[in-house]
């Protein structure tokens, strides 16, 4: 009887990667930005505040040095005669005396021709007076007075109207102060004007003012 020993079955030959010994990092990848430094950042930021600085003071300067007209204001309106004539022809007869204000809100002086100051009656024009000129320097506060007479001044359009004022005892006017001069910028003579109106309502019975309403123009 022969005895036999069993063959080991037959060895396959595979492919073998050995292990990394230490696990695979993904590739990285790093964004280098620019160095600012300190002393330069201060730097820019001194030269932006020196630009919003500069156009500040221009715009300050502009506003503060620009032209603009001057006020008006009456501080006194005298009714000193009031007279109503029948006949030949209705008419007027009135004095009045108004003490203007004017004040000078720019850094030039003021040079005014003159100060105009009318009387109309339901948009009709009754008289007029003008009054000289004169002088008023910046900043500057000028009074001037003015009387205006108006002797058979006649109401001829407006007539019916004037006959129903009357009946009701008061009779509205309306004054108008405009005044014309030039501010004295450098060499050059800038023109300006302002005009004021006040509404009067004056009383027929005792000749006096009842109220009166003023308004720039």
């Amino acid at each position: 009887m022969a005895t036999g020993k069993s063959e080991p079955p037959p060895q396959t030959n595979y492919p073998y990667n050995p292990l990394p010994s230490t696990p695979q990092q993904p590739p990285q990848y790093y964004v280098v930005l620019p160095f600012y430094s300190p002393t330069g950042y201060r730097r820019i930021c001194r030269r932006y505040l020196s630009y919003a600085t500069t156009l500040l003071l221009l715009a300050a300067a502009l506003f503060f040095l620009w032209p603009s007209d001057p006020y008006l204001k009456v501080v006194n309106l005298s009714l000193d005669r009031f007279k109503i004539n029948a006949s030949p022809k209705i008419s007027l007869d009135i004095v009045l005396g108004v003490r203007i204000k004017i004040r000078n809100p720019d850094v030039y002086s003021l040079n005014y021709k003159s100060l105009n100051v009318s009387v109309d009656y339901r948009g009709e024009q009754l008289g007029f007076v003008t009054s000289d000129g004169g002088k008023v320097k910046a900043f500057g506060t000028s009074y001037i007075d003015a009387t205006l007479v108006l002797n058979g001044s006649e109401v001829i359009s407006e007539a019916f109207h004037l006959i129903e004022d009357l009946l009701k005892g008061s009779i509205p006017f309306t004054t108008t102060s405009e005044i014309r001069g030039s501010l004295g910028i450098l060499l050059f003579n800038l023109p300006i004007s302002a005009k004021l109106s006040c509404e009067v309502v004056m009383n027929t019975h005792n000749s006096t003012i009842e109220r009166q309403s003023c308004y720039p123009a």
